[in-house]
């Protein structure tokens, strides 16, 4: 008897272990089924990023070994701005692309001039990569005209200046360096043909008369090019820039704010030294200093009611 009850037991046993085996199945069964779909995914996901990855060439003599360390060099501006174009794509967002956009447009025209010695000179320090430092244009002694930016790039000519409301000039403005000391005048040749090259700016891009200044325009505490001996009066007949009235200056009435007058034609005024340094490099050309005399202020008058 006792053993047929073992026998019965044991049954029982392995009919409970063989049902529990069949409800685990669907459940292992469903857990592949999901852990397949993670892995399928994983692999799709995989491949789209592999389709979108930008593979920038690399030339042989460009890699090194330190210490058994491969070293790549550094990418070129134009690999640059094709890597800054590449992660302007945001990849959770859905792709449609607009048939109507453009580059940036250039509303102002910056003048410097070079502080070297020659136009290669400036041209050499335009393309190597410590100096950090480009211009749209150079132009020479002589009248040459080298182009080493498109007018629709960001140069880095302009640097932490500021104009009006505008805090970034790289990005709205076309950089001009002319060769020359910082101290010497500037030839005919080279005006004339600065002449030409802002006609054609001006017409192209529509920039204001009153959008042509100087470094020191927005820079007042840190530059002072284009020198004293830029002629801004024989540029401001032409339309580029402004110029005041020698023949007839009248006093400013007791009312009239000269601090205020700066701030308005676009100076920054948070060191009002600087700025009235700036006004009186380029407008009056003597005792350049900080201080405004009457006829300074007189000068200042002229432009504001003129222009502003």
């Amino acid at each position: 008897m006792e053993k047929w009850v073992g026998v019965l037991v044991l049954g029982l046993l392995c009919a409970c272990a063989s049902n529990k085996v069949r409800t685990q199945q669907p459940l292992v069964s469903a857990s592949q089924q999901k852990s397949d779909s993670l892995t399928a995914l994983i692999k799709e996901e995989s491949k789209l990023l592999q389709k979108d990855t930008v593979l920038l060439e690399v030339e042989s003599d460009t890699i090194s070994e330190d210490n058994g360390n491969t070293v790549f060099r550094e990418l070129t501006p134009e690999e640059k701005l094709a890597e800054q174009k590449r992660t302007g794509i945001n990849k959770s967002a859905n792709w449609a692309s607009a048939i109507h956009y453009d580059n940036r447009k250039p509303n102002f025209v910056i003048i410097h001039h070079t502080s070297q010695n020659s136009t290669a000179q400036t041209v050499r320090t335009f393309q190597l990569a410590h100096t950090k430092v480009s211009s749209h244009y150079v132009i020479g002694r002589d009248g040459q005209v080298i182009q080493m930016l498109n007018d629709y790039d960001r140069a880095w000519h302009a640097g932490k200046g500021k104009w009006g409301s505008v805090t970034d000039m790289n990005s709205a403005s076309i950089g001009i360096e002319l060769d020359n000391n910082g101290r010497d005048p500037f030839p005919d040749t080279q005006i004339d043909a600065l002449l030409v090259l802002l006609d054609t700016l001006k017409n192209k891009y529509l920039i204001p008369q009153l959008n042509f200044i100087g470094h020191a325009d927005i820079a007042p505490t840190r530059k002072d090019d284009p020198n004293v001996n830029f002629p801004w009066k024989r540029l401001a007949e032409r339309g580029f820039g402004i110029w005041y009235n020698e023949d007839f200056l009248v006093e400013p009435p007791y009312n009239f704010n000269p601090i205020d007058a700066l701030k308005i034609m676009g100076y920054d005024m948070s060191n009002p030294e600087a700025a009235i340094r700036a006004f009186k490099r380029k407008y009056i050309r003597t005792e350049v200093n900080g201080v405004l005399t009457a006829r300074d202020k007189a000068v200042l008058y002229d432009l504001y009611r003129k222009y502003y």
